[in-house]
């Protein structure tokens, strides 16, 4: 059914008007500023977006929603992760295979996609890790990229012993890269220091997750950057520095830039609207609040905000990761920090928290908001023109949103299976209205009104050549 949304503010990264939008066909087909509802298809779906936003479908470039990890698993699956997503207004989701180091790239890449295809209800795609690197892994990641459209691997400088890699695989996978064109997001951090650091305060009596950032502290994360940022300098690879969360880490990437490295730089929602106060809560609350890299000084988010505003951080995503709090509580992390699962949902309430707290706010405007929530995303990971704009062509993934709207976040609000809701009784203002995924509405009003299971894989040229 053809789709005629009316009367609505269009904005995109580099423009503000007003237009009417005509889709059929799963594209957008006319941009208009007034199209007659007379003179279409009469069977056509009319919203009146008079007095609202209209977007384009936000992309989220960091999940996990299929996640073994630290003795458990995240809770959340793909028709539960669509839907928390559909009601923030993201139609685009990018999740990161994890496997372990002894599981094969193309097992696991089948096992991840097998996951999404028929229970998404977004479009999706997936950053494939390295967690090994001998020849075997070196065909298949090979196969990844080059038939099914994988054009983003993912490389962990932590997790000493189970996800990182060593120096010579490192320099090995960040050549192949360049060889394919594959872009490397990465977690930039040392992982040795923070294993040495972590068995420091634990035997010091200091176990509590308020003790998660002193084990981490910034000058890890700027370290880890400026190692990564080294080896692409030395192979020509481009990089991508996912969940930056300070100054010292953002200062390594923008040094890099500088110097000619291919780095792009994200930031995740948590880091912009949470301090590591939240992680030293009493009463084993703070564990909610423990992520990698972690919760910072809140001085930390004036800084990330500014490079937002300048576009020097391209995107923000969640690194969505949702863990129960409760399997936490009795049986995970309660005796030693390094034991809790590490994560802070976000994927419903990402862009409302960044309406909210960041435009609203004045710390970025209209355009930016959608350049870092959705068309840097589309254009870094090989997405762009087809999602993260609205012009004639591209998918119909369109989000009507009220900026006036206000309501609160809350956990029985939430689509995700996790058992908390990290921002319980935060007052925002803005919520989406319609979400849409090549021109059906697949949310309204925070409530999924759509079919479950027609996302599709979407599949990437490599351009980072």
């Amino acid at each position: 059914m053809p789709l005629l949304i009316k009367g609505g503010r269009v904005i995109t990264a580099t423009d503000d008007q007003r237009l009417d939008i005509y889709c059929e066909g799963e594209t957008i087909t006319r941009l208009e500023p007034d199209i007659d509802p007379a003179a279409v298809d009469p069977k056509t779906e009319i919203i009146d977006a008079a007095g609202k936003l209209v977007f384009p479908g936000f992309i989220d470039p960091h999940v996990h929603i299929h996640l073994p990890f630290m003795g458990t698993h995240a809770r959340d699956d793909w028709a539960s992760a669509s839907r928390a997503a559909l009601a923030g207004g993201t139609t685009t989701l990018i999740e990161m295979i994890c496997p372990g180091p002894d599981d094969e790239p193309m097992t696991a890449f089948e096992d991840w996609r097998s996951r999404a295809e028929g229970t998404a209800s977004v479009d999706f795609t997936f950053h494939m890790s390295v967690v090994r690197f001998d020849e075997l892994a070196q065909r298949q990641l090979r196969q990844i990229v080059n038939d099914h459209g994988i054009a983003s691997f993912k490389v962990f400088l932590a997790y000493k012993g189970a996800l990182d890699l060593s120096d010579a695989d490192l320099f090995a996978c960040l050549s192949l890269a360049k060889e394919l064109g594959v872009i490397v997001t990465a977690h930039c951090e040392n992982a040795g220091a923070i294993d040495a650091m972590q068995a420091k305060l634990v035997s010091e009596g200091k176990t509590g997750p308020e003790f998660h950032e002193p084990s981490r502290p910034t000058c890890v994360e700027g370290d880890g950057v400026t190692h990564l940022a080294t080896m692409a300098q030395l192979t020509g690879a481009h990089i991508y520095c996912v969940h930056t969360s300070c100054d010292e880490a953002v200062n390594a990437a923008l040094a890099a830039r500088r110097r000619g490295v291919n780095i792009w730089i994200e930031a995740v929602a948590p880091h912009l609207v949470l301090d590591k106060t939240y992680a030293e809560l009493p009463e084993f609350e703070g564990a909610k609040y423990v992520m990698s890299p972690p919760l910072r000084d809140k001085s930390n988010q004036a800084f990330l905000w500014n490079q937002l505003r300048a576009r020097a951080i391209s995107t923000i995503g969640t690194d969505h990761a949702p863990f129960d709090f409760e399997a936490q509580k009795k049986a995970l992390g309660r005796d030693a920090f390094p034991k809790i699962p590490n994560g802070i949902p976000s994927v419903q309430e990402r862009i409302d928290l960044i309406h909210t707290h960041g435009v609203l706010s004045g710390r970025i405007d209209y355009q930016t908001f959608v350049d870092a929530c959705s068309t840097q995303a589309a254009r870094i990971f090989g997405l762009y023109p087809r999602k993260g704009t609205i012009r004639v062509g591209s998918d119909a993934d369109l989000v009507v949103y009220d900026p006036n709207k206000k309501h609160t976040l809350a956990h029985k609000a939430s689509h995700s299976n996790v058992d908390y809701n990290a921002f319980e009784g935060w007052e925002m203002t803005g919520k989406s209205e319609f979400v849409t995924v090549r021109g059906k509405i697949q949310a309204r009003n925070g409530q999924f009104v759509g079919e479950t299971g027609t996302g599709r894989l979407l599949k990437r040229k490599p351009t980072h050549f």
